[in-house]
């Protein structure tokens, strides 16, 4: 989970990257179809259990309601937080609140509009995020294939928070994608523990449930935000509709082992006029969101209105809770690759984005797999 401003404090280049992590996590969409309910023991050990567990799991987190604070651990920062998620009748309503700090909030409404509150920059976001996944569902979806790149198995069972827990581990098998640890309750298959770790094993993001509780029923008012609004300034999203051409003829020349193309669209980005092309590449597990911008237009400024300055494009590599981003400038065109994966899988899908025929495919890089 990654605050969609969490980058807004850096400057004026720094706030447009904010803006782009916020639209690719706002538009990324769940990769994986839905499991059985997740009642009971459960599966028993072998590579295929811990496969069911982590559908089970999915299943869990999607469709049961539940309460809970956890605390959210990435580098030397710890956020407490908390949760509501509630389903009713398959219409989902959520709300996610910073117990520490700003005290920012999000409400995700069963409609798919998206509220961000964020009282320190006076500020609310609303956005349409239709299908999207729960908040806590950047948490492992398997898609198909995905056994080729990551090693997955059933750990002995410990116990946590009072709960007997099944452990599955998730490692890569090269460098281009991180791995998780999960701590999944055998009772009700939601997960207690979750790290993300590099190739290395190093953990980079942790997620730990303070408590957590499954109530029958939560009333509305658990699921409204508590921060005033009077006064702060409403930024609505408007629909995307179609990207320039000259930002949809462009695409990358190659990507990484097992990535491929799962959404293509436009994403208008913060209070941009024209939308941006915005591409979505998975290896099944992992997923890149790509943005190409529209060339920025010149416009003939009024007789006694001094124009706006065109921000500076945004260059480089900059990471963001458990995550990366990288920026350049291809043909004019402002390009960011972002996603929960190492630095250089996002710089090299950001740098291989050329002018390619419409009906050619991106060549994908030769597999190479570590033996782990």
């Amino acid at each position: 989970m990654i605050d969609p401003a969490g980058l807004a404090t850096l400057g004026t280049a720094r706030l447009r990257f904010a803006t782009v992590l916020g639209a690719a996590l706002l538009a990324t969409p769940a990769l994986a179809a839905d499991a059985g309910h997740a009642t009971g023991a459960g599966p028993g050990t072998g590579a295929g259990d811990a496969r069911a567990w982590l559908e089970r799991m999915t299943r869990a987190l999607d469709t049961r309601n539940y309460i809970g604070t956890f605390f959210h651990v990435s580098g030397p920062r710890v956020e407490t937080m908390r949760i509501v998620h509630r389903d009713r009748d398959g219409r989902v309503t959520e709300r996610l609140e910073s117990l520490d700090g700003a005290g920012r909030e999000y409400v995700r409404h069963s409609d798919g509009r998206l509220i961000c509150y964020f009282p320190d920059r006076h500020t609310v976001l609303v956005a349409t995020r239709p299908n999207g996944a729960p908040f806590l569902g950047g948490l492992p979806k398997f898609g198909a294939g995905v056994d080729r790149f990551y090693r997955i198995r059933e750990l002995p069972d410990q116990r946590l928070l009072g709960h007997r827990v099944t452990v599955i581990a998730v490692d890569p098998k090269d460098q281009f994608r991180f791995g998780y640890r999960l701590w999944i309750d055998r009772r009700t298959a939601m997960p207690l523990k979750t790290e993300l770790r590099d190739a290395q094993g190093h953990v980079i993001e942790q997620i730990l449930f303070a408590s957590l509780t499954m109530p029958a029923r939560i009333p509305d008012r658990d699921l409204e935000a508590h921060v005033p609004t009077s006064g702060v300034r409403w930024i609505v999203q408007r629909p995307a509709g179609e990207a320039s051409a000259g930002a949809a003829a462009l695409r990358p020349a190659a990507l990484p082992p097992g990535f491929r193309l799962t959404v293509a669209g436009a994403q208008t980005i913060g209070a941009a006029h024209r939308p941006a092309e915005h591409l979505v590449y998975s290896d099944g597990l992992a997923t890149v969101s790509l943005f190409i911008e529209p060339r920025p237009q010149p416009r003939a400024p009024a007789a006694t209105v001094t124009p706006a300055p065109v921000p500076a494009p945004m260059r480089g590599l900059a990471r963001f809770d458990s995550g990366f981003a990288f920026s350049t400038v291809v043909g004019g065109h402002q390009v960011t690759a972002v996603g929960e994966v190492p630095a250089q899988t996002v710089e090299f899908i950001a740098h291989s984005v050329r002018a390619i025929d419409g009906r050619a495919s991106p060549v994908a890089l030769p597999t190479v797999l570590s033996h782990r």
